[in-house]
């Protein structure tokens, strides 16, 4: 049985090479982090999300170790909300910068997308990935936070552009596939990217390509896709299916110059306001 205990993150550490305080805000502070013992804890609350969440298939994550974990997570740096009454973890999320992208022969994206248009951008592009909020901390305070840590981390590398791909459960039964159709018509008429990624695994629904099957009355977007929209993000074109979490991905790609202006500025100005005290100067 999945262990669902939430782990509190490496609280005992102080700042340090391999962990860093970003922000703090009312009951929740963020970390930047490497160390092995809090990329475990990020990797322990992504498989009970997952495996709970309605739509996303269960062979997600390995049973005995009760860990989402890839060889990505060796690359990344971690982003990990903690609510400090508990100090357990309430989000967590990862970035993987171009230098490091490098270092793991390229993004995560990229082993479901044929990505030869973004070639040109890779140097100046963070990778956002295995963003996760805890269900008891959905009031908005902690994706807020992870965002404003997310484009904090983009704006103090003098990267310009932020990718990643956002799912959308498939569904069952009759109805499968036909929500992600009706989203993905909605994406490509109104947020297409001047880059197409070409899915290495489209979406089939027994035999019928996505395109072919009746597209769901309701088009509503997930919340980190709505999140991502907000900021001003653009979509690559159609999802790619991913077998593991019975999901569509689409690519999205926020450029920080040709973004929202207002929500980035109110992202910003959240970022000054929050930023905590680092007593080594880092």
């Amino acid at each position: 049985m999945l262990d669902m205990t939430v782990t509190p993150i490496h609280s005992s550490l102080s700042d340090s090479p391999s962990r860093r305080r970003l922000l703090q805000a009312g009951d929740y502070d963020v970390v930047v982090t490497t160390h092995p013992a809090d990329v475990r804890a990020a990797q322990r609350l992504r498989m009970q999300t997952f495996r709970t969440e309605p739509g996303f298939s269960a062979a997600i994550g390995d049973e005995e170790t009760g860990l989402d974990a890839d060889r990505f997570d060796d690359f990344c740096d971690h982003l990990l909300v903690r609510h400090l009454p508990t100090g357990r973890l309430a989000g967590c999320a990862r970035v993987l910068p171009p230098t490091r992208a490098i270092a793991a022969g390229g993004w995560y994206s990229a082993g479901e997308f044929q990505l030869d248009q973004l070639a040109a951008i890779a140097p100046e592009t963070v990778e956002l990935g295995r963003v996760v909020v805890a269900p008891d901390h959905r009031s908005g305070a902690v994706t807020g936070l992870l965002w404003t840590a997310v484009l904090g981390y983009v704006d103090a590398g003098g990267y310009r552009y932020l990718i990643g791909c956002v799912s959308v459960p498939m569904g069952c039964g009759p109805e499968r596939g036909r929500r992600l159709r009706s989203i993905c018509d909605r994406l490509t008429d109104q947020y297409a990217a001047p880059w197409q990624a070409t899915p290495y695994r489209p979406v089939h629904v027994g035999g019928a390509a996505l395109a072919e099957l009746t597209p769901a009355d309701s088009s509503v977007l997930p919340p980190l896709l709505r999140g991502y929209l907000r900021l001003g993000a653009r979509v690559c074109g159609e999802p790619a299916f991913d077998e593991v979490f019975d999901v569509g991905d689409f690519l999205t790609v926020l450029d920080r110059e040709h973004g929202d202006t207002r929500y980035l500025s109110r992202m910003r100005a959240a970022l000054t306001r929050l930023t905590a005290p680092d007593p080594h100067g880092i």
